[in-house]
């Protein structure tokens, strides 16, 4: 009977850490995705999320191994259990509206105090319940290893971050979503408290014996290096590539979840069972991997979508696999347990807050990423020679391997220094929260060229007679070139929004009398378009820049009576997916003058927008037309797409006709705020 009680007793230890795990997890897109429209949609957005939910695990993981240390079991208890119990009475994990920032505000510290004023005390109570409750069972149950139940844990949270984009995303809006994680913190907290008075309620009358693994001798200061610094090389890593992979991309949750979900799923491995581990074999598919992104990156190489994404991936799963192996190897016995939580989570902390403050702060683009390459090579190539089985008694052997290992290194020095010449020889080259600029000449075409990534964003030839001619995606025979001038043939002036300022492009259709109206999130951008082009002091027409996300900006503003509203606010090639939802079209309608045009622009490598912006056109009951023109010289005048809304078909059937119309596409695909789906328009 003793035995049944016993094992029922670790069912709900294990119950309980499961269900912390996933409440952490499950939290961490919710929020994140609730406030992205707040904050343009920038990649960054994730980015100080996870620097906050890596610094807060590491305030709870010091909160555990203090109370384990300082204060009795009871005391114990008593504590965690009134703390969690007044976190369910204040819980409350949406943000109220009056958290929208202003034009000026710091993006990273607004979101750091918002989430700290939401989410701040429960997940920082959720944070401490793996240690301590590991704790917990190693003092009920002596004898009985707890690192099973780390696995535990992070099992649950890779469930909570796989069912979050698809389950809980489509399923459930975000009011709904708040509820449901709500109930599951009651939940908790009731299995918290029963484990607490189960751990109470057993007599101690022998001291409790100490579970060994590993190694002796862990108490040294360099363990605890080892620990930081491997903990921080896969946080940094992890961090630097859904940075790179959102901004070519998508800034959602699934891609945000995906390395995540990747990174828990080398702590479920490593912890489970040594088995997973194999050093020399990890390593040196680690060491492969990286060569291969490092040819990718520096060749500028540009494979399909799928297989880019998937690279980084691996690199990411592999270098985490590596750094959590080599932590799992070293753990210690169970009466330093959380002191070893405690190490991981702040090398975790130290890493986000490398990539999220400081490498904006130190390089000038994403060097943070080559940094992490390094650092994870060179580790590789030290548990290759530190393993030692491949290398017993084959001196010859050896020498392959030494050569690899050079030329592995080599390879990823010559990324960084091949980036570092690259930024000398640009004009300029800013980075700031929303991404990174670079001001480059290009001496074949005459011109100045604005990047944002690696998609041009304006572009104005230094020629005589060309400098004020509209270039790129926006060139008279595009859609967007071609709405302006119907509009133009119809009225002596226009008032033009324009979602993305870029270089000012668009500046250059302007005549005496018309209003152009510019909406650009990023104070970099309104910079370089002043500093290094014309097209904004040069035009006759009245010429506004607001700053500040476009959405927020225009939902404060009174009707504007618009003429034409241009949507054309990509970051690199990723999809401005609060742009293109049903709600912020309600607000854009708002906006609209009768017969006025909105004009959206889909151009991309890799996802077809068509029938999203189709979708909305159903939803609202608009009519359009899609202009797809052909590439002439890039990159003066490349291939675009647009397509043309309008509420009346007559605005759309006027004179001069629209050039390069394409064939109507029965496909419509309707994006909200509570639900966008990548995989349904991927080419």
């Amino acid at each position: 009977m003793n035995a049944e009680r016993n094992d029922r007793s670790t069912h709900l230890f294990a119950a309980a850490i499961f269900i912390s795990a996933f409440l952490l997890f499950q939290v961490q897109p919710l929020i994140s995705k609730a406030i992205l429209p707040w904050f343009g949609g920038a990649p960054g957005v994730w980015t100080t999320c996870l620097l906050f939910f890596q610094s807060v695990l590491f305030g709870g993981y010091a909160y555990a191994h203090l109370v384990a240390r300082w204060m009795p079991v009871r005391g114990q208890v008593i504590l965690h259990g009134l703390l969690i119990s007044v976190a369910a009475i204040l819980l409350g994990i949406l943000p109220d509206p009056s958290w929208k920032p202003e034009p000026h505000d710091d993006p990273t510290l607004r979101i750091l105090a918002l989430l700290a004023a939401t989410v701040g005390l429960p997940y920082f109570l959720l944070s401490a319940t793996g240690p301590l409750l590991q704790r917990w069972f190693s003092v009920a149950y002596p004898g009985k290893s707890p690192y099973r139940l780390y696995a535990v844990s992070n099992a649950g949270s890779l469930i909570a971050l796989l069912s979050y984009p698809f389950v809980f995303e489509p399923a459930l809006n975000m009011n709904s979503q708040a509820r449901f994680w709500s109930v599951g913190f009651c939940i908790y907290v009731c299995l918290a408290v029963i484990c607490g008075i189960r751990l109470c309620s057993i007599e101690r009358s022998v001291p409790v014996p100490k579970v060994h693994h590993g190694q002796q001798g862990h108490r040294r200061p360099r363990r605890f290096l080892s620990w930081f610094l491997l903990a921080m090389i896969a946080s940094s890593t992890l961090l630097a590539i859904t940075n790179t992979v959102c901004q070519d991309v998508a800034v959602i949750p699934f891609l945000w979840v995906v390395p995540l979900s990747l990174y828990l799923l080398s702590f479920i491995l490593c912890f489970d069972s040594d088995r997973w581990y194999r050093r020399a074999g990890n390593a040196t598919i680690t060491c492969g991997l990286v060569a291969v992104l490092c040819w990718t990156l520096m060749f500028k190489a540009d494979p399909s979508l799928m297989l880019l994404v998937g690279i980084h991936f691996a690199v990411l799963f592999f270098i985490c696999m590596m750094c959590h192996g080599e932590i799992s190897r070293q753990r210690p016995d169970t009466e330093h347990l959380t002191s070893y939580y405690l190490t991981m989570s702040a090398g975790g902390a130290c890493g986000g807050l490398f990539v999220a403050v400081a490498a904006p702060m130190l390089f000038p683009d994403f060097w943070e990423l080559h940094v992490c390459l390094l650092a994870a090579a060179v580790c590789a190539v030290r548990v290759i020679f530190d393993d030692g089985k491949w290398f017993q008694l084959k001196i010859v052997g050896a020498l392959p391997a030494n050569a690899a290992s050079i030329v592995l290194i080599v390879l990823v020095s010559t990324l960084f220094i091949e980036s570092v010449v690259n930024y000398r020889e640009s004009v300029s080259m800013t980075r700031n929260f929303y991404g990174v600029l670079e001001v480059e000449v290009d001496a074949v075409e005459k011109a100045t060229i604005l990047r944002h990534g690696r998609i041009i964003h304006g572009l104005q030839v230094r020629s005589f007679g060309g400098w004020n001619r509209p270039t790129t995606y926006y060139a008279r025979r595009t859609g967007v070139g071609q709405a302006i001038e119907l509009l133009q043939s119809r009225k002596r002036s226009v008032r033009i929004g324009l979602v993305g300022l870029g270089a000012g492009t668009l500046a250059a259709y302007g005549r005496a009398g018309d209003v152009l109206r510019f909406y650009e999130i990023n104070d970099d951008v309104v910079e370089q378009a002043e500093t290094h082009f014309s097209f904004l002091s040069s035009t006759p027409a009245t010429v506004e820049i607001i700053v500040g996300d476009a959405r927020l900006s225009l939902e404060s503003e009174r009707p504007r009576k618009l003429d034409l509203l241009v949507l054309d606010a990509f970051s690199g090639d990723a999809v401005p997916a609060h742009l293109l939802t049903r709600e912020a079209f309600n607000i854009y309608l708002n906006h609209m003058a009768d017969g006025a045009i909105i004009a959206v622009h889909i151009s991309n490598l890799y996802f077809d927008l068509r029938p999203v912006v189709e979708g909305i056109a159903d939803e609202h009951s608009l009519h359009s037309i899609a202009i797809q023109v052909p590439d002439i010289r890039a990159p003066v005048d490349p291939s675009s797409e647009w397509i043309l809304l309008a509420e009346k078909k007559s605005t759309l059937d006027g004179k001069p006709t629209f050039h390069n119309v394409s064939a109507p596409q029965s496909r419509r695909i309707l994006w909200t705020d509570s639900f966008s789906n990548l995989f349904q328009i991927l080419r």
